[in-house]
């Protein structure tokens, strides 16, 4: 921020700049979004701190800056707010805007619980760029709110954060990262008293207040932790996620050589002493990966993403040589597991890595097989998305075990399905996007449970002289050959918005009639609530689920199918494929893999070409 005197610019350079905005506008170096956003920065008192620094960029001509920094305000997606960082801007992740969540998120807590006198917040952060100052800025709004914060003071996993709402009783929470982004980006994922991140009617709510904050009251950060205001409680709840976590084990060999990654974030204060407690001794952190850093500096493109196969090439190298079983990642802030394993039992051979779908499978198929029969009753439940495989659903038929499937993405509908459907009977939740929960003790993905588990299944596996390839196999060669994909659709700054509107109303009004030479026989439209058949019989009729911006088209072969939607948290729209056999043409693996294979190529050239002609 500058300082007061700096603030208050001279009026004739305002109307300069304001005029300089305008003429910028007319040569479209400016779109009317940004026009709108930054006029309001430079004349209303709110954003006093911030002018002189927009009067600069406009002195200094940086309309493109400009541009994408203020073209529309930084929203709410699936997990929070979340965007690159710059000083400036509605667009960008700053102090105005992450302040402006934390005030929106404090007005809301003290207004819903009307006069209750002790109010709490959870705070936690990773090991992100601006994370420990964002925490700062968080943490003073919370307390000038009369909040008081429970602060977990060093980089620490967001499961964790989820676990310490629920664990000190706390009103919301505060979860400092921008998960598996590029190092350019920050945010805040805002969580209730449920330990789930918010949902209607409070997401709602925050957000109105979020748009229409005008004033961030702080607090001061080192008087409030002298006044007990802010506590730090990092020591506490280190110990009781680790017994919480550590319940959720089940019993079996524990020999098992593992090569964990926690890709330069918070992930191995949470995996390592969990692994440890459950009776792995034979652990190493792949040392490129250790240092914890917001650069992410030994990963391909510094993106610490564990879904893509390209951060595993070099662990695996070291577990060819070392003899390793298993290589496990989790993202920067260590909700979401990677995997790799060799083929065969030989871990000196061929390697490769599992999409999230099937990890999902696997330990579907692993929980549900270990859960002693005591446990499993007519109301014992697994949960998953509507993009994550159907072979989960398989899996927990093959049990008697009831799939809550009808899920939009993002973990808190499988949190709010959990408390629904009554915690004492979840068994397990998953996503494609490699989240994956056990127990009842958070509201979210976990990363280090998932290793706990992934790691069980290793072990177990190994006893039995058989490879995690090979369990997977059977597990298609029983329930058919189910084979996934996601396409990434880049649709970035004012003109992306645009297209993104103009695709999905594309596929609504008119879809295509077939993809990959298989025709489509009904358009599921989630966001009008319909299910519409294709073909000279069509008809169109109510379709029950949830309500979001979600299209699936289903094929006329079972188990075949398309989901498209716009992401959340980054400027994409994102379409899920979906291929399967049935039994009978499973039993030949590689020829299953490769039919599937070709399917989904042909879809996926189908659909760029339905996205490209649609946002032309």
């Amino acid at each position: 921020m500058t300082d007061s005197a700096e603030s208050t610019a001279d009026p004739k350079r305002i109307q300069d700049a304001l005029a300089s905005v305008d003429q910028a506008c007319e040569q479209k170096l400016l779109t009317a979004g940004a026009v709108t956003n930054i006029k309001s920065w430079l004349t209303e008192d709110r954003y006093s701190d911030y002018r002189e620094s927009v009067l600069r960029h406009i002195d200094e001509k940086k309309w493109q800056k400009l541009d994408d920094v203020f073209w529309t305000i930084i929203p709410f997606g699936t997990g929070g707010r979340r965007g690159r960082m710059y000083e400036i801007g509605s667009n960008a992740i700053n102090d105005r805007t992450i302040g402006e969540s934390a005030q929106g998120l404090a007005d809301y807590v003290v207004r819903f619980h009307g006069g209750k006198k002790s109010l709490s917040c959870a705070i936690a952060y990773d090991t992100r760029h601006q994370s420990r100052h964002f925490t700062e800025l968080c943490a003073e709004v919370m307390v000038a709110a009369g909040i008081k914060v429970y602060l977990l003071d060093d980089y620490r996993a967001t499961p964790q954060l989820s676990f310490a709402v629920r664990y000190l009783g706390c009103d919301c929470g505060i979860m400092v990262t921008a998960s598996h982004n590029p190092p350019s980006d920050n945010a805040v994922k805002v969580y209730w008293s449920s330990g789930a991140q918010v949902l209607p009617p409070h997401d709602k709510a925050i957000i109105d207040g979020v748009m229409s904050c005008q004033e961030i009251k702080r607090g001061n950060f080192k008087q409030a932790l002298a006044d007990g205001m802010i506590e730090v409680v990092t020591d506490k709840i280190d110990a009781a996620f680790l017994d919480a976590a550590s319940a959720c084990a089940f019993e079996g060999p524990r020999d098992v050589k593992i090569l964990y990654s926690p890709l330069h974030g918070v992930g191995e204060a949470a995996v390592v002493p969990l692994l440890q407690r459950d009776g792995f001794n034979d652990i190493t952190v792949y040392e490129p990966h250790r240092e914890r850093s917001g650069d992410f500096p030994n990963v391909p493109g510094h993106v610490s993403n564990p879904e893509n196969p390209e951060v595993f090439t070099k662990p695996i190298e070291q577990a060819r040589a070392e003899g390793f079983d298993v290589v496990l990642a989790t993202d920067p802030d260590c909700d979401r597991l990677g995997v790799a394993a060799p083929l065969t039992t030989d871990s000196s051979g061929q390697w490769e890595t599992f999409t999230g779908n099937q990890i999902a499978a696997l330990l579907a198929d692993y929980v549900l097989r270990k859960t002693p029969e005591s446990k499993k009753n007519k109301n014992s439940f697994v949960v998953k998305t509507l993009v994550t495989t159907e072979l989960v659903r398989r899996i927990a038929d093959s049990y008697s075990v009831r799939c809550v499937g009808d899920l939009l993405v993002g973990y808190k509908y499988i949190a709010e399905a959990m408390d629904r459907e009554g915690p004492d009977d979840f068994l397990y939740g998953c996503e494609e996007s490699h989240g994956y929960l056990v127990g009842s003790y958070v509201r979210d993905k976990d990363g280090a449970v998932a290793c706990m588990l992934m790691s069980e299944l290793a072990a177990d596996l190994k006893a039995n002289n058989q490879s995690m390839h090979d369990y997977l196999g059977e597990l298609f060669k029983k329930f058919g050959y189910h084979r996934e994909n996601l396409v990434n659709v880049v649709m970035e700054g004012s003109e992306g918005m645009a297209s993104m509107q103009a695709l999905m109303k594309a596929f609504r009004e008119k879809p295509p009639t077939s993809l990959g030479g298989v025709k489509v026989a009904q358009v599921r439209d989630y966001g009008n609530q319909t299910a519409t058949t294709l073909g000279d019989a069509g008809e169109s009729k109510p379709l029950e689920g949830p309500v979001g911006n979600l299209i699936i088209m289903d094929l006329e072969q079972d188990g075949n199918y398309v989901a498209v939607r716009p992401s959340g948290t980054e400027p994409k729209v994102k379409f899920y494929v979906f291929t399967r056999l049935d039994p009978a043409e499973s039993q030949d693996l590689k020829a299953a893999n490769v039919k599937l294979g070709d399917r989904i190529a042909a879809i996926e050239e189908d659909v760029r070409a339905f996205a490209k002609l649609a946002t032309a």
